[in-house]
């Protein structure tokens, strides 16, 4: 770990002194209960605070003049961490007395289980300065697995206290404390095992918690890296839950490999759409390296695709490049559909999905809660009404054929080799068959979507969308797919409305909810029967 400034590692160590000589006391307090040792407890929650509050304070000063992605930067971050979780045991332990003043027999408690337990909350105390002084994981692993141990005592003192609510003799306020009391010691374990993920991740140079840990120590192992060490680096977090970090090799600065973890059932998932396209479409998705899974959790380790994705070359490549990627994307996406293509109809249900979001998109933009519409003196039906509407029109315009999917069709999951002239795909959870309005309309929301107040990249996110949805409306044509723009106007609107969960700025979230309604108001207004005829008002969509 980092050398650590005097005053941290002064603070540090009185605060660890500190919380063990509480916890000494509490041990006592429950082998010999007294009003004394309760008091003495109750006194010293002042100087643990104040010992906390010195380190943090300490800690912000340091990362002041520290970069945010420094070794420095995660080491103080880490401490902060350390030292709340810390005084979090002062008052877990405190709290744990307050309850036992509730209960008017004592022995309901079974106090001479408890001292087994403080001890093990002291035993990961007293780890806690040598594996930060060592940037020692293994002390730091023991540190968590003291969580095991508590939980494992918890749930001895649980049964015992679930049998004596059958006892009649029993106080169930007596029984009713004693579970709480319990509980905070529980929580006390939580709080080490915290301690123990901000170490381990200040080792490694990245946020992670146990399981992630493991599962990333058993990937690696599977790595042969003969020049070099390996060293991992975050990519990204996705909003699914999981995790992408770079394996990087430290000799040669090459990337060898992507980590991913997260839920079981997520990465499963993962793991299965990047069979399903090998099998589809060979190498167009990444190989897989590795996969493990452990208790509710599970990981994998991915090739590492050369390129760049589409939005990296959107923002900061130049014309040529992102006409050549744009180029690739849609000569790959043609020759995906023309060799997935099902005769089974496809429903987009583009409404229904949206109307399942809708909930979401008006937690983080409240505004768009619509009761009453008016325009020029007129009252106009809420988004909700329209949405209702759109879907049973939507019900009966099926696509005419299915073809496989990407399913999350982003444009930063979308990675162009500009050396092979090659396309690939990442983040493939959401691969299946379906219409490929889908994809389309997910791809031109999330060009539109991007943030950029500059005027000419702006104005090229544009012509993106407009050239890309061209190069799809003459596919649709060639194969006969007469309502495919009437389709797209309602999954635009669906990623338009939806998407907004995902803006903060309100000025830019209010053009994509009100390119949302315009969409829909369009739709309904082409008379039933006639949606082969119906075309997408493009040029009033993608422009600013």
């Amino acid at each position: 770990m980092t050398s650590l400034p005097k005053t941290i590692r002064e603070n540090l160590h009185f605060l660890c002194a500190e919380i063990d000589g509480q916890l000494i006391l509490l041990e006592a307090f429950f082998q010999d209960p007294t009003a004394a040792l309760a008091r003495r407890i109750m006194d010293r929650a002042g100087y643990a605070h104040n010992l906390k509050t010195r380190i943090l304070d300490a800690c912000v000063r340091q990362m002041a003049g520290a970069k945010k992605d420094n070794r420095k930067h995660l080491t103080l971050r880490s401490l902060e961490f350390v030292a709340v979780d810390l005084q979090r045991l002062s008052n877990l332990a405190r709290q744990s007395l307050r309850h036992v003043e509730r209960i008017d027999t004592f022995n309901t408690l079974v106090p001479e289980r408890y001292p087994v337990i403080v001890g093990h909350v002291r035993s990961g105390v007293a780890r806690i300065e040598n594996a930060i002084h060592s940037s020692d994981s293994n002390l730091a692993i023991e540190i968590g697995q003291m969580q095991n141990k508590i939980e494992a005592d918890y749930r001895k003192v649980f049964k015992v206290y679930t049998r004596e609510m059958r006892n009649p003799k029993t106080q169930p306020s007596d029984i009713a404390n004693s579970l709480l009391v319990a509980s905070e010691f529980q929580r006390m374990g939580d709080s080490l095992k915290s301690i123990s993920e901000a170490l381990i991740s200040s080792n490694i140079g990245q946020a992670v918690n146990f399981e992630r840990y493991f599962s990333l120590q058993s990937l690696m192992s599977d790595l042969e890296e003969p020049n070099g060490e390996l060293a991992i680096e975050a990519i990204a977090e996705t909003r699914s839950g999981s995790s992408i970090s770079a394996i990087r090799n430290t000799k040669t600065e090459t990337v060898t490999a992507v980590f991913k973890d997260g839920e079981k059932n997520k990465v499963k998932e993962e793991r299965q759409g990047v069979e399903s396209w090998h099998s589809i479409y060979p190498g167009l998705a990444p190989k897989i390296l590795s996969y493990k899974k452990r208790n509710q959790s599970a990981a994998l380790l991915i090739e590492h695709l050369p390129g760049l994705t589409l939005e990296h070359i959107l923002l900061n490549e130049n014309g040529d490049l992102c006409d050549k990627a744009l180029a690739r994307l849609s000569k790959t996406l043609r020759d995906i559909w023309k060799q997935t293509r099902t005769k089974e109809p496809a429903e987009l249900g583009s409404m229904q999905q949206l109307s399942e979001r809708l909930g979401e998109v008006r937690r983080v933009h409240p505004e768009f809660q619509e009761t009453h519409v008016r325009f020029c003196g007129e009252a106009l039906p809420s988004l909700d009404t329209l949405v209702g509407l759109a879907a049973k029109r939507e019900a009966q315009v099926a696509a005419p054929f299915s073809v496989y999917i990407h399913g999350d069709f982003n444009v930063d999951n979308i990675i162009f080799d500009p050396g092979e002239n090659r396309i690939h795909f990442i983040d493939l959870h959401r691969s299946r068959y379906m219409d490929y309005v889908q994809d389309i309309s997910v791809f031109m929301v999330s060009n539109y979507r991007l943030h950029v107040l500059d005027r000419e990249t702006r104005s090229r996110i544009m012509d993106v969308s407009q050239t890309f949805f061209k190069s799809a409306r003459a596919f649709a044509r060639k194969q006969n797919d007469d309502t495919f723009e009437f389709r797209l106007a309602l999954g635009l609107a669906r990623s338009f409305a939806t998407s907004t969960r995902f803006i903060f700025d309100k000025v830019h979230a209010r053009r994509m909810w009100l390119r949302s309604r315009y969409l829909i108001e369009k739709a309904l207004a082409c008379p039933v029967g006639e949606e082969a005829r119906f075309r997408l008002p493009l040029k009033e969509i993608f422009v600013d």
